[in-house]
């Protein structure tokens, strides 16, 4: 597989990342995961703000966000996959310093990677729902920045799969914020409802571009706190990612969501979404 390291595309096992690297050491670095579908890069520029936002967030000089498109484009023909989905995944840490310390020095070179591989669309999870549980986020305040400091992240979908569950979504003190590697919205009365955006939920570039085509739709949404205790009022659920794109819950916490099939409008919204792409 070719990767771009740094300054130059290489082989992926001729790749090397100091021990001193602050992400090594400290995930101290941002990341991006987009979506390829053949000839385009999905929400690319929405994407590429996102990661500015969380360069300026975390202090991290990083000069060339321009230069990320043609670089991903040179990854997929590289790789031959510009017939294939597939997903291009960057990662930018705060750099190497040597003696490790926590503070760090603003002369810091950042380090920049980046691959791409293919990912077929998860046709049967979206097309039969999934089934999710739900537990306690303890992650830190600034769940806005995508940030390679996913342990909580880890911790919480292994359990999933030991439980053969598609996703975890959490819970703070009772007030949903998002899944483990999703946004999550809920249904009633053909209403979209999903949290609202703060500190603690990742804006994610999925749920940015199903709000806006509900809106294109004429599908009422509606940004709010949403309490676990309202969970069983819901008709329909369904989970928003670059990856699961728009996947209906069936089951949650061991209860069934409406009628334990994929509800009307999460089935419109999927259709719709597609079109997009």
């Amino acid at each position: 597989m070719q990767v771009f390291f740094n300054n130059e595309f290489v082989e992926d096992d001729k790749v090397h990342i100091s021990p001193f690297d602050r992400g090594f050491q400290f995930a101290d670095g941002i990341y991006e995961v987009i979506r390829y579908y053949p000839r385009n890069f999905f929400e690319l520029d929405a994407h590429l703000k996102r990661l500015k936002y969380g360069l300026t967030e975390l202090g991290i000089t990083f000069s060339n966000v321009e230069s990320i498109e043609a670089i991903l484009a040179e990854l997929i023909s590289r790789n031959n996959l510009s017939d294939k989905t597939a997903i291009a995944y960057i990662q930018i840490t705060r750099g190497t310093q040597r003696p490790r310390k926590h503070s760090y020095n603003n002369e810091v070179v950042p380090t920049f990677f980046a691959y791409v591989e293919e990912l077929p669309i998860n046709y049967d999870a979206m097309n039969n729902g999934v089934k999710i549980g739900i537990e306690q986020d303890i992650r830190w305040h600034r769940c806005d920045i995508k940030t390679i400091a996913l342990l909580p992240n880890v911790l919480s979908k292994q359990r999933a799969v030991q439980k053969n569950l598609f996703e975890i979504i959490w819970h703070r003190d009772g007030v949903i914020t998002e899944g483990v590697q999703t946004n999550v919205a809920f249904i009633k009365d053909d209403v979209v409802y999903t949290p609202l955006l703060n500190n603690l939920i990742l804006p994610g570039i999925t749920r940015q571009t199903v709000l806006r085509l509900c809106r294109s739709l004429g599908i009422q949404t509606s940004e709010r706190e949403i309490h676990l205790d309202e969970l069983k009022n819901f008709n329909e659920i369904f989970l928003m990612s670059t990856t699961a794109e728009i996947t209906p819950v069936v089951e949650i916490h061991g209860a069934i969501v409406g009628k334990g099939v994929p509800g009307k409008v999460s089935k419109y919204l999927q259709k719709q979404f597609q079109k997009l792409h």
